[in-house]
């Protein structure tokens, strides 16, 4: 038995940093909507755009670039120019419900395991520029599920 207040204060710290360490910090709903909409603009602007390797213009753009120009004009973050180097970004979000609105979303693709980058937008869709449609709305558990590589928190 705990015999004094000091011990009861020590024991009731540790449980705090226990507890508050392992779950997960998700954002508001209130960031989530700031965050929906500004994607979701975004893509507006965006959608159908064609795929183009080094491209970083409407008139053609790869996903890297798409992904770093979003950043940069709707959350004033510089990412790096390609996906390897994007992929070191952040912190690495290992549980799916731990996934939110403005995550990056990495894939591994072919026998060369080519790397492609989107933004999450919850409900399993992320925004990405294709090769074979340009800039779109996906579902994760369609194709993409298979070559999901990693998802990292930039925000």
């Amino acid at each position: 038995m705990i015999k004094n207040k000091k011990s009861i204060k020590y024991l009731f710290l540790l449980m705090l940093i226990f507890f508050t360490g392992c779950s997960s910090a998700h954002i508001s709903e209130k960031e989530r909507a700031k965050r929906t909409g500004e994607i979701t603009s975004f893509y507006r602007v965006w959608k159908g755009t064609p795929y183009r390797l080094g491209g970083t213009t409407k008139k053609g753009v790869d996903c890297s670039a798409l992904v770093q120009r979003l950043y940069r004009e709707r959350f004033e973050k510089q990412l790096p120019r390609t996906t390897k180097t994007m992929a070191k970004e952040g912190e690495k979000v290992k549980n799916r419900n731990d996934w939110e609105v403005g995550d990056l979303v990495f894939f591994k693709i072919g026998w060369r395991k080519t790397h492609h980058v989107g933004v999450y937008l919850g409900r399993n869709r992320f925004l990405h520029a294709s090769t074979s449609r340009g800039v779109i709305i996906s579902n994760i558990d369609s194709y993409w599920n298979s070559h999901l590589w990693q998802v990292r928190k930039v925000l």
